[in-house]
């Protein structure tokens, strides 16, 4: 028996209130992915730990319902003319070796720390990454939005773009040429926090954005063919080491399936600037709220004391911003749907 593999009887128990939220959790969190084009992990995993749901159950699960939905966000947006093939499938290959790096590392702090390391881990690496991604994000919608919405290609990007550094590829569908080795770290990372903690898509869209010059509505739908291929190799891979519970997968893969289509036809009333704005306002509410939850794993590690009253109040405050997060996402795509379609239907 693979000593990695968790015990079954720590799957938590399921009632009404916890199949609803993850219903929930799951279309908010297709609504996200079909509209930026993440998988919505960064709503998913933590919306799953909020519930008690081990990290490593809680990345694995999610990973597992990510793929289905991809295939479907990326077919939808595929019939808009918003998804680039070649450049999908080529940061896909670097992608899974990526997911099966990440898988390395939290089998391998999951063996040293045991669960409430890997929760603590995965909490972590979300406070880090989604602060430093969220904030850079949305500073630049910031000024895309005081521009006049209109995107410009970074500086770094421009730079990469004319290091002739073979082999040279060109991505006719995104307007660009680079060489493969600007692509490869890119993919790499992605498939990487997918597998650790679940997450790619909001570095892999920014890193297409900001690193090789893709535009922002051709990176968000691009980034749902990488999420399926590396979704459906680490699915593989956690369901190995019976860390996928399948209860969680098809709940939240039902809401998903959902919400997708819904953000996918959202995209074509937005302006880019605006995928970008409901990018990171989620990530730094995810952020708050998984930084809340640090203070619980630290106790559970004996790195710290707390009175219990404590640990419940920040349980709680921890499990609201989520909510926060989700009701803020939601109404931002939908608002942001409403108003661009009245504005068409006015200017028909």
């Amino acid at each position: 028996m693979d000593m990695l593999a968790l015990d079954p009887t720590k799957f938590i128990d399921l009632n009404t209130m916890s199949i609803v939220f993850l219903f929930l959790v799951g279309f908010i969190g297709g609504l996200v992915s079909g509209f930026i084009g993440s998988g919505g992990a960064f709503v998913l995993t933590p919306g799953m730990m909020s519930l008690g749901v081990p990290g490593t159950v809680a990345v694995a699960s999610n990973m597992c319902h990510k793929f289905p939905k991809a295939l479907v966000g990326a077919i939808k947006r595929f019939r808009y003319g918003q998804v680039d093939v070649k450049m999908g499938l080529i940061m896909a290959v670097s992608a899974i070796v990526g997911v099966q790096v990440g898988i390395k590392v939290q089998q391998i702090v999951l063996a040293m720390w045991g669960q409430a390391g890997s929760d603590l881990y995965v909490s972590l690496s979300f406070v880090l990454v989604l602060v430093f991604v969220g904030g850079y994000v949305m500073k630049d919608a910031i000024h895309c939005a005081r521009s006049g919405g209109e995107e410009e290609t970074t500086a770094l990007a421009r730079r990469l773009q004319t290091i002739e550094l073979w082999p040279m590829i060109s991505f006719p569908r995104s307007g660009l040429r680079i060489s493969l080795w600007f692509t490869l770290p890119v993919g790499f990372a992605t498939g990487l926090l997918a597998a650790t903690i679940a997450v790619g898509g909001f570095v892999g869209v920014p890193g297409m954005i900001y690193v090789l010059g893709v535009p922002g509505l051709m990176a968000s739908a691009t980034e749902l063919v990488v999420a399926f291929v590396m979704g459906l190799g680490g699915s593989v891979n956690w369901a190995m080491h019976g860390m996928v519970d399948i209860r969680l997968v098809l709940i939240i893969l039902g809401g998903s399936l959902l919400g997708v289509q819904l953000g996918a036809i959202g995209t074509t009333y937005v302006r880019p600037h605006m995928i970008k704005m409901v990018m990171a306002t989620i990530m730094l509410i995810v952020a708050v709220s998984r930084g809340l939850a640090l203070p619980t794993y630290l106790v559970k590690l004996g790195f710290m004391e707390l009175p219990d009253a404590t640990i419940s109040l920040l349980k709680n405050v921890s499990f609201a911003s989520m909510c926060l997060a989700l009701l803020t996402g939601a109404v931002i795509i939908l608002g942001s749907m409403w108003a661009g379609r009245k504005a068409q239907v006015a200017a028909s």
